[in-house]
């Protein structure tokens, strides 16, 4: 179960009194800040690398309308990491982390060998360090999500029936194969229902969020741009 689960700037450059900085070395600098949690340039850089990473898509087909997503995904993190230190929510155990690093490493061909995944990762400009720190966030925010929302979704079996009939059965109709009794599928009905309105409720819950936090991008212009 993946979800999908979410940063900008200032026109701000950090500049540092180094030596270094007067030789001319690139300074990260400012894309957002998030009730004064500042979001660096390379968070934004690393996070769209690690979404093709997840995606298994090549890291130069990344598009202008990725790189929005994943700024608007990084603010979304941030609301939720601190709803997850507010609530000290427990974190991710090193074995939930490992087994969906054994996942992920199955979608990419070679990645069986260690040299093989070591080569997979430096494709993104990922160590195995970024990945587990990465996935343990991931992990933490989606348990919090879980916790918060799931316990007030209700499927009834009017709206399991309901998607049997018109959306499961006309698919498998559409693809040739044979109708299966309700009954065998109503778990898994049940399951996608319940995640779709999770994903409801998660989206309404975000933008509350937004509306009581303030948050600063270098896209801002103002009242009325969903950002303070």
């Amino acid at each position: 179960m993946t979800k999908k689960l979410f940063i900008l700037s200032w026109t701000l450059t950090l500049c540092l009194t180094s030596a270094a900085a007067v030789a001319g070395d690139i300074i990260d600098r400012i894309v957002a800040t998030v009730n004064g949690h500042i979001i660096l340039q390379s968070d934004w850089d690393d996070d769209v690398r690690y979404e093709a990473f997840i995606g298994g898509r090549p890291s130069d087909r990344v598009t202008s309308e990725d790189r929005k997503s994943a700024l608007d995904r990084l603010i979304d993190q941030e609301l939720l990491r601190e709803q997850v230190r507010a609530s000290d929510s427990p974190a991710a155990s090193p074995e939930e982390v490992t087994r969906h690093i054994d996942q992920i490493r199955k979608q990419y061909p070679g990645a069986e060998t260690e040299s093989g995944w070591a080569a997979t990762l430096a494709r993104y400009g990922l160590t195995m360090e970024d990945l587990k720190k990465r996935l343990a966030i991931q992990l933490e925010l989606t348990r919090l999500v879980e916790a918060r929302l799931r316990p007030g979704v209700n499927i009834d079996s009017k709206s399991v029936e309901s998607y049997y009939n018109q959306e499961l059965l006309p698919q498998l109709r559409q693809a040739g194969a044979k109708d299966v009794p309700l009954n065998e599928v109503t778990p898994t009905i049940k399951e996608l229902l319940t995640q779709e309105k999770v994903n409801q409720l998660l989206i309404a819950w975000l933008q509350n969020l937004r509306s009581g936090s303030e948050i600063h991008t270098e896209a801002s212009s103002g009242p009325g741009d969903g950002t303070r």
